[in-house]
């Protein structure tokens, strides 16, 4: 109808021939207008690094992806208080941030079901008692790469699930330019 329309890709990974014959990632296509001019705001922050704009819908790193990953832990803290279903489900490839690990403790220690699915390195000690208990971690190495990052927090009975270019790596959170939505 004469208009522009906006689409963005957000993936977990990269459109690398090679690894795409060994990695496997999940994708969003979407032109939902929240989105896509976030993503737009993130290129235009490409070309013009002095201009920040605030992200709603997207987690941004550095921006603001850790401080709402600490928030959405926090969320599962209370609803664990509250008696209510409190659970998050985490598939990655690198868990190593000592902050969220920290807060993936307190979390367990308050009663947060949490499960981890990790391809590589994972700094969190799972199972041990007052400390870990509630949290289970298992590691996966497949025919192919397993590279998606998957984050599903219970929030109190309406689900959260994000797609994520990043692990949870002090690099990845504050360091570069990762998308989370």
């Amino acid at each position: 109808a004469g208009k522009k329309k906006l689409y963005a890709h957000i993936g977990t990974g990269n459109f690398h021939e090679e690894n795409a014959r060994l990695y496997c990632d999940h994708s969003l296509l979407t032109c939902d207008e929240r989105i896509t001019a976030e993503v737009k705001n993130i290129f235009e922050f490409f070309q013009n690094n002095y201009k920040r704009t605030p992200f709603r819908y997207l987690l941004v790193s550095p921006f603001n992806a850790r401080k709402r990953f600490l928030e959405l832990i926090s969320e599962e803290i209370r609803n664990a208080r509250r008696q209510h279903d409190a659970y998050i489900i985490l598939k990655l490839n690198n868990l190593v941030d000592e902050e969220l690990i920290a807060k993936l403790y307190q979390a367990s220690q308050e009663g947060v079901k949490i499960k981890i699915i990790v391809r590589g390195t994972c700094s969190l000690i799972p199972g041990v008692k007052g400390m870990s208990e509630n949290i289970e971690a298992v590691s996966i190495v497949d025919r192919f790469l397993e590279h998606s990052r998957v984050y599903i927090f219970g929030n109190d009975g309406h689900e959260l699930m994000y797609i994520s270019s990043a692990d949870w790596m002090q690099r990845n959170l504050d360091y570069r330019i990762e998308v989370t939505t």
